[in-house]
């Protein structure tokens, strides 16, 4: 391996690379509204992507007559026919993987279920750039907990200290960096409000996920 292939990035799916969280806001207000629930995206942004724990908050708040996981299973339904009927890529993401391929090992970990992964992975013909794809399926706590990022580094074969995440969420990087990584945030319309204290960059766009971005977070200059 190069110096810069003894690196690697990982990336998120849902707001890295996929314009998702939108489907993922329609899918449950669907679902919600069968019970005369209407969620507000800042209430979806605040209690699903912030807290990751949306369909507890809403069960409760709401008094709905379903379990939480009942509710989660009602909404991967709608979601999966928007998912597909509609998923785009995020700004840049094409072109940022692309310029990365060329020097450093990618990977993909996300919370988003094998089936959901390999849909847009296929979809957007983006297998052959990834040397390990993790979905939830593939480890046992969902972020914040570091097990998606530990098991991507796992599957590559490298430390943890030389791996940079890139994530759109709060949740995610604190993942990120309890596994030891480098987190970089790229936050978007949900998430923009979130706290990113613990990410080493907070990037406007995928545009500024470049080579030497890479190689600077993971080689600080020291004084």
């Amino acid at each position: 391996m190069t110096s810069a292939r003894a690196h690697a990035v990982i990336f998120d799916l849902d707001g890295v690379l996929i314009d998702s969280e939108g489907l993922q806001y329609a899918a449950y207000s669907q679902v919600l509204a069968r019970y005369g629930v209407r969620v507000s995206r800042d209430e979806y942004a605040a209690q699903w992507i912030a807290a990751g724990r949306g369909p507890e908050y809403a069960v409760r708040t709401y008094a709905l007559p379903i379990a939480p996981d009942e509710l989660r299973a009602l909404k991967a339904v709608v979601y999966q026919a928007l998912l597909r009927d509609g998923v785009v890529l995020m700004p840049g993401a094409a072109a940022a993987l692309a310029r990365l391929h060329a020097h450093f090992v990618l990977a993909v970990a996300t919370n988003s279920s094998r089936a959901d992964l390999e849909f847009v992975l296929g979809h957007f013909d983006l297998l052959r750039l990834f040397a390990a794809v993790v979905s939830r399926e593939d480890y046992t706590h969902a972020k914040p907990a570091p097990d998606a990022f530990a098991t991507a580094a796992e599957r590559l074969g490298l430390p943890p200290a030389s791996c940079i995440v890139i994530e759109d969420s709060q949740r995610g990087v604190l993942a990120a960096a309890r596994a030891g990584m480098v987190p970089v945030a790229v936050p978007h319309a949900f998430t923009r409000h979130s706290d990113f204290s613990a990410a080493a960059r907070v990037l406007h766009n995928l545009d500024e996920v470049t080579v030497e971005m890479v190689m600077q977070v993971l080689r600080p200059s020291r004084p």
